[in-house]
């Protein structure tokens, strides 16, 4: 968006036309003036004008969770953001003289109309103030005149009448000034009185309607387009109410067909579907979260599956954010180069668990290797499994030493399965932990974990109600088939010596499973 701004920016210069103006610096004051004595009007050639500036502000909504209405919190982000690119000065003298531009009558370019009421009434409050000031300035300081009361009262009252109403303009801006629309809103979402009347939407929609006018002059101003650009984001993380909430906030926002917002929504639909179906807002669409997000959302972007490149790419990313190892290899070199003595036996351990753990970030970023295909599209996940294979490499030196460890590349591989397919590779170590606490079981080390998978597999497909959400987590079962049959066949033994590392499982799935066989089998 930022290079497209710049190109039409660009275009619209070699067309010949004005340079755009900013409110900043010397802009500043003819911004002013304007505001306060022209009236904008949108004319035939501003609408033919292709630059335009976009306005990014991004909003968390995990940053407003626990306020009890996240979407005030979207309102006064917007409006925030708003007051701080422009300057709070133009935008309060606008809440007092301001005025949103009205079209022009036929082809005419001319772009600001003087407002004659406005100067008229200026200009005779002040000749009127000048009047009474020499009125008084005669009665107090003229020989013989001194003595007239009269005069210098019917003097004080002209100069009073007409100050105060200047005073009183003046002190309107200041406490715009000073009270920001986001002050406004908390005060208002704050106020247990007011929120429970009809009224409080509306006031809300005044507030956001005077910034809709205030950009629709900047336009004009600047001789631009504008597009206030909304980013957001960790919806998906909030209440089901709460995200609601948000849904209707933008819905207000966008309420306007010339509202110059754009609302860029980044969730994820499995997520925010279920939230949207437990609220009140579904009444009337048969409580389906489909059709309301294909009516809430004008651009539905699903992003593509990961290629193999960008996959790789956002594991470079995220190898590179392992500072620690750096840091290590490093200070180690600068301690050989100073005749340093060594921690005994930690920096040898240490600087063999780098490189142990480089060999498995080699594996993951190497496009020959078959690992690369198994690494999650989600760039989450992927940073996941690079901050979980150093903890793992480091536990199994720990316990057996590099002797009794599995290679680096198998350690990623396992690392690998349990990110990808936490609830299959859970039902499959219990059924090895159950065929191992049998009495007349032989001891099934030797047995590869596929082969375990499959012979219980069945039981998996019997529990699926209950197991639904875990086995949601899953990727996809024909990967999981490829990975352990094929490309690594670990073995029950190596289970069982990887197990105690491995810190990326949750073992409360484990033990839900376990339930769940004991109590099918009484």
């Amino acid at each position: 968006m930022r290079e497209e701004m710049a190109q039409r920016e660009a275009a619209e210069l070699l067309r010949g036309h004005r340079k755009p103006r900013s409110p900043h610096g010397w802009g500043l004051l003819e911004a002013l003036c304007l505001l306060a004595f022209c009236e904008p009007v949108v004319t035939e050639g501003h609408l033919r004008r292709k630059n335009m500036e976009f306005i990014f502000i991004r909003f968390s909504a995990w940053e407003f969770a626990g306020c009890d209405k996240l979407w005030a919190g979207l309102v006064t982000t917007l409006c925030h953001r708003i007051r701080q690119h422009f300057g709070a000065l133009p935008l309060s003298v606008f809440h007092v003289m301001g005025s949103r531009p009205r079209f022009a009558s036929g082809f005419s370019q001319r772009e600001w109309i003087l407002k004659t009421g406005t100067c008229l009434r200026l200009w005779g409050l002040l000749l009127v103030l000048g009047v009474g000031i020499a009125i008084l300035l005669v009665a107090l300081l003229v020989p013989g005149i001194k003595e007239h009361r009269a005069l210098k009262v019917v003097g004080s009252a002209v100069a009073s009448l007409s100050g105060s109403s200047l005073v009183l303009g003046a002190l309107s801006i200041l406490k715009n000034f000073l009270v920001s629309e986001k002050k406004k809103i908390e005060r208002l979402t704050n106020s247990e009185r007011f929120a429970g009347q009809l009224g409080f939407m509306s006031k809300i929609r005044e507030e956001v309607e005077v910034l809709v006018d205030f950009l629709a002059f900047m336009e004009v101003f600047e001789r631009r387009r504008l597009r206030v650009v909304m980013e957001i984001t960790s919806l998906d993380l909030c209440y089901p109410e709460k995200v609601a909430g948000v849904f209707n906030a933008m819905a207000t926002l966008l309420s306007d067909a010339n509202a110059p917002f754009i609302f860029l929504l980044a969730v994820d639909p499995s997520v925010i579907v279920p939230c949207l179906e437990q609220t009140g807002c579904m009444k009337g669409l048969a409580d389906n979260g489909y059709l309301y997000l294909n009516r809430a959302v004008t651009l539905p972007f699903s992003i593509p599956e990961t290629g193999a490149r960008s996959r790789l790419r956002s594991v470079e990313a995220a190898i590179q954010t392992r500072e620690d190892l750096l840091y290590r290899i490093i200070t180690a070199n600068v301690a050989k180069t100073r005749g340093e003595p060594a921690v005994p036996g930690w920096q040898e351990a240490d600087s063999e668990a780098v490189a142990w753990i480089h060999e498995a970030f080699r594996c993951l970023h190497d496009a020959a290797d078959v690992l690369a295909r198994y690494l999650p599209d989600n760039g989450a996940n992927v940073r996941r499994i690079v901050n979980t294979i150093p903890i793992t490499l480091r536990l199994l030196l720990h316990r057996s030493g590099a002797a009794g460890v599995l290679s680096p590349r198998a350690a990623a591989a396992w690392v690998v399965l349990a990110d990808r397919w936490p609830c299959r590779l859970s039902w499959t170590l219990q059924c090895l932990e159950d065929a191992g606490q049998g009495v007349a079981a032989a001891d099934p080390a030797g047995k590869s974990l596929w082969s375990i998978f499959q012979e219980n597999v069945a039981e998996l497909s019997a529990l699926k109600q209950p197991l639904g959400n875990v086995l949601s987590l899953d990727g996809d079962p024909e990967l999981f088939h490829a990975f352990l049959a094929r490309d690594f066949p670990f073995s029950a033994g190596d289970a069982r010596e990887l197990l105690g590392a491995t810190v990326n499982l949750d073992h409360s799935i484990r033990h839900k499973m376990g339930l769940l066989r004991g109590l099918g089998r009484l």
